[in-house]
């Protein structure tokens, strides 16, 4: 009677869904053989540096000979990054695939020096959505969709598909959120299933933090020895602890811990404050990080290879000249703090191109809105001005004033996205004199559109369909020869990650380069303007791409060191005239 309640047709397909079934069974398996899955959770409060830990923790394992991969997993229901604020979240990364993520994917691809892409990074939201798109499609062959079942096999599928894609043999899997929490239990569930089926085949490393209370002045390693208790609560036993703390952990600590968790002492690390997280893979091997892991495995140590790394954080802390940087823009305040995670990768790429060009950059956080009460005093004394991206109207008149000032002045000047876009406003207002210049983002009836809403997004904007359908992910460009752009890197061709909805309006190029303003770069079939440039001025550029999601400690990225470069040219321009 059962049998007749479905059409042939469908248990044909339900048949068919059981031997795919049965093979994502195998593949598991296959999984649990091949690769190795190393998981990093946090304990006691969020924001010790989780991201740095999974990071610095792939750096070493892939010094040491491995292919190595690192992974995302945040507990939120959002399918991605890309609506979340910034000031809350932190900066929105972007893929090469257009995939817009945790900053954290950034932090993995400069410590590993390669790009990442969507397999390597997953949420909550993607889990769900995933799961019943399947069970609409009947993947499930009837079967009840369980909620602490389907979701971690589901993201052990996820890890098996990142490993094959990215060629990984061990994967770096951070876990977001804080344990303790219910909303990474299914993440924790995963580790727990995968550690079970193979115990060599997963190790789990937890971050803690070792608070010193003013008050007490003494070390209190209690909050570590509960946040580690709460991960074993989940059926996962810690196999290293990385105990955070603003200075080294003693071996007194560190025994304490290791009786109340039961482990050995040595496997116990200590992660103190370092001047630059660039220190940390170093503080980390020097306690053996590495060798740990790998014997945990059961994986063969290779000979580890850090020498540019270690030359590279050297550079960085031996830096005995200094360029002072100011970072206009509208994300930095909530409340009474300033919150610099929404820029994180523009301040690493000013890092990396100040470190090879010798300088220690002292980079100060201009809010817009200081400057609209203020005026330009406060930016006196900076020897250079960044304007990173954004979005909205809200003290944008402050940074159109931070750019005149740049441009009048002579300051080396560079615009990201929005920094370019709001460049070609304050170009039109006040060199070709159209008044009422202005961003239809900001201005919909404005007479003069110097930047306009792409065509394909208006439909997308009435609609209401804002979610991941941007401009996304790498674009190839052209570059005019002779311009800054082509000049620093050394091509005509290059391509660059992009994430906004408003492009330059091609009716004002001719208008824009008959009074100075060169359009340097554009797309590959020269629809869309992908830079801008002032060509008798120490440095004044604007591009529409964010080349801060491709510079790297090990390769700084050629716009933000032809930046540093003019710093210091102009620099010794002003020391010889003294």
């Amino acid at each position: 009677m059962k049998e007749d309640f479905f059409r042939p047709a469908v248990l044909s397909l339900f048949e068919e869904k059981l031997c795919l079934s049965k093979d994502e069974d195998r593949k598991i398996e296959n999984l649990i053989m091949n690769t190795k899955v190393v998981f990093v959770s946090g304990g006691v409060i969020s924001g010790i540096g989780k991201g740095i830990a999974t990071s610095s923790i792939a750096l070493l394992l892939k010094s040491r000979g491995f292919n190595v991969t690192a992974m995302k997993a945040d507990p939120y229901l959002n399918v991605d990054a890309g609506t979340l604020n910034p000031i809350e979240h932190g900066e929105v990364f972007v893929l090469d695939d257009g995939m817009e993520c945790d900053q954290d994917l950034g932090n993995y691809e400069r410590f590993l020096n390669q790009n990442l892409n969507s397999s390597n990074y997953m949420t909550t939201g993607q889990i769900f959505k995933t799961i019943i798109e399947k069970e609409r499609a009947l993947e499930y062959e009837g079967k009840t969709v369980e909620f602490f079942q389907d979701p971690p096999r589901e993201i052990i599928d996820r890890v098996e598909r990142c490993a094959k894609k990215n060629k990984a043999d061990i994967i770096v899997f951070e876990i977001g959120g804080t344990v303790g929490e219910y909303q990474n239990l299914l993440f924790l569930e995963a580790n727990r299933l995968l550690k079970l089926q193979n115990p060599s085949d997963a190790v789990h490393v937890h971050l803690t933090y070792l608070p010193i209370p003013s008050s007490i002045g003494e070390m209190k390693s209690k909050p570590a020895q509960m946040s580690i208790q709460q991960l074993a609560s989940s059926g996962i036993p810690a196999d290293f602890v990385l105990a955070r703390s603003t200075v080294a952990v003693d071996a007194k600590r560190k025994e304490k811990i290791a009786i109340a968790v039961g482990l050995h002492p040595e496997d116990i690390i200590s992660a103190p404050d370092v001047e630059n997280v660039y220190q940390v893979p170093l503080n980390f091997e020097n306690q053996g990080l590495s060798s740990k892991i790998l014997d945990k495995l059961e994986l063969k140590p290779k000979a580890s290879d850090l020498s540019k790394w270690k030359v590279m954080v050297n550079d960085a802390l031996i830096a005995k000249k200094t360029a002072k940087i100011a970072m206009v823009g509208k994300y930095f305040t909530t409340g009474d703090f300033t919150l610099s995670d929404a820029y994180l990768s523009v301040i690493e790429s000013i890092k990396h191109a100040a470190a090879a060009n010798g300088f220690k950059p002292k980079i100060s956080w201009i809010d817009s809105t200081q400057i609209e009460t203020e005026g330009v005093k406060v930016l006196a004394g900076f020897d250079g001005i960044v304007v990173p991206g954004g979005f909205g109207s809200r003290a944008v008149e402050g940074i159109i004033t931070a750019i005149k000032f740049a441009r009048e002045s002579n300051l080396p000047y560079f615009g990201l996205c929005y920094g370019m876009q709001l460049a070609a406003v304050e170009f039109a207002r006040n060199v070709l004199r159209l008044t009422d210049a202005n961003t239809t983002e900001i201005n919909p009836s404005s007479k003069h559109p110097i930047i306009d809403v792409m065509a394909d997004q208006k439909d997308k904007i009435s609609g209401k369909d804002l979610g991941g359908t941007m401009r996304l992910g790498s674009w190839d460009f052209k570059a005019r020869k002779g311009t800054i752009i082509e000049k620093a890197y050394k091509s005509v061709h290059g391509s660059e990650r992009h994430r906004h909805r408003y492009e330059f309006n091609n009716a004002y190029r001719e208008k824009f380069e008959k009074e100075g303003m060169i359009i340097a770069a554009t797309t590959r079939d020269n629809k869309l303007v992908e830079s801008l440039e002032i060509g008798d001025h120490p440095f004044f550029l604007g591009v529409q791409f964010h080349p801060e999601l491709k510079s790297r400690p090990l390769n700084p990225h050629p716009l933000y060191m032809a930046f540093l470069q003019a710093i210091a040219k102009v620099k010794n321009k002003g020391k010889k005239k003294k």
